[in-house]
């Protein structure tokens, strides 16, 4: 098996991160963040340079005398896998040390995908994965996975989540099953956390220390994070956004969870829901080529497609659910001032009308306009954001 991961960094690597985060930097550059020695930090580069960690990558300007080396990771010295499980689909991605994905794969998660059948897939795509790039398994860190939770982070446990099309997603023990299957050691977290930490690696020269990732799919989900790093709770916060009371006599969805959640009015479910209660009432709607479909047999793919082809009933449904989200986003931004609040999920990526429509409510409720006014954005990662950051989750806990 792999190195274990371990919990607070050395020096070694606090120092191997400030060359990863910078690249191309100078010895003086380093000894400006860490209480060393000219001599120590000249060991420990030299030593890392030996170990393969970190290599010399030029030269940088005079300041008088001789020009400084420079110092760059060695992307290829070590890799790090990392794994997406929604419930519609699994990403499994390949990486170097500057989290470049080398290959992507992408499977459906179908009725038969139990989470038997994940981890022997998964082990089996590592394998061709290694084999087709020839890399030999003890060069790999470890396994991120991003997952649906609700979880144990400390068990590497899914508890009970909803909404799987395959049964037996209750109270699996997902990193001890991964860890024998795939012989690396296993790191699990919520899917929003991870992708979050994601989507913070490929702004982190902004500085940017407080961030809000919402996903809006199937269900909801969301993610903080606080002075750079994300805010766990007592227990999986995940799915929490959606149980959030937008209107007190409201509907529950499927008849769980509170009444008049967001979940009931902004999620894919609710809108499917809609969709097909409103053509159940009146069926002309649905028809002339837009939505000639039974109730029943209206899912989130033809509700998409109807928009594309101009159905304002549909388009109203949306922009209704969008302002929804924008009045739950404005009770989370009111709450936690986040600098940048990035929008994900099949609900985000299906139409722009949904996300311009939830930033505009959101914006028009936020409580400090005059002088607070966070970014919005869609994430640079977007689809692959869950998967990065997983494997980015492994190269912070990873103790060179």
């Amino acid at each position: 098996m792999a190195k274990h991961i371990k919990g607070m960094p050395s020096v070694k690597k606090a120092v191997y991160d400030r060359i990863a985060a910078q690249r191309n930097i100078s010895k003086a550059e380093i000894m400006e963040q860490f209480q060393l020695t000219s001599s120590s930090l000249t060991r420990l580069l030299d030593e890392m340079t030996r170990e393969g960690w970190i290599m010399e990558s030029g030269f940088g300007q005079s300041t008088g005398g001789r020009r400084p080396i420079l110092y760059q990771i060695n992307p290829a010295h070590r890799y790090i896998l990392g794994l997406d499980i929604s419930r519609i689909y699994s990403v499994l991605g390949l990486y170097d040390m500057e989290m470049r994905p080398l290959e992507m794969v992408r499977w459906s998660m179908d009725e038969q995908m139990t989470p038997q059948r994940l981890v022997e897939h998964t082990s089996q795509q590592i394998h061709e994965l290694l084999l087709r790039h020839d890399i030999p398994r003890h060069l790999v860190l470890g396994l991120g996975v991003g997952a649906v939770g609700p979880l144990s982070r400390e068990q590497g446990r899914i508890l009970n989540p909803l909404y799987f099309a395959a049964p037996g997603w209750n109270d699996v023990p997902l990193r001890s099953w991964l860890e024998e299957a795939t012989e690396l050691s296993v790191i699990v977290e919520n899917g929003a956390n991870t992708a979050l930490t994601g989507e913070h690696w490929m702004v982190r020269g902004d500085n940017i220390r407080h961030m809000l990732y919402v996903h809006i799919g199937t269900g909801l989900r969301s993610a903080m994070m606080s002075n750079g790093r994300i805010v766990h709770g007592a227990v999986d916060m995940e799915g929490s956004i959606g149980q959030m009371i937008i209107q007190t006599d409201g509907p529950r969805l499927h008849g769980t969870g509170n009444y008049g959640a967001l979940e009931a009015f902004a999620s894919v479910q609710a809108v499917e829901q809609q969709v097909r209660s409103r053509s159940k009432m009146s069926r002309e709607q649905w028809t002339g080529g837009n939505l000639a479909l039974k109730p029943e047999a209206i899912n989130f793919a033809t509700i998409v497609q109807a928009m594309q082809s101009g159905n304002e009933y549909v388009r109203e449904i949306f922009a209704q659910s969008a302002a929804y989200m924008g009045i739950g986003l404005a009770n989370l931004i009111n709450v936690l001032h986040p600098e940048r609040i990035i929008l994900g999920g099949v609900m985000i990526s299906a139409h722009d009308l949904f996300y311009d429509t939830a930033i505009a409510v959101a914006e028009q409720n936020i409580y400090y306009s005059a002088s607070y006014q966070p970014e919005f954005s869609k994430g640079i990662l977007q689809e692959t954001a869950v998967s990065t950051g997983a494997a980015v989750m492994v190269w912070n806990a990873y103790e060179l």
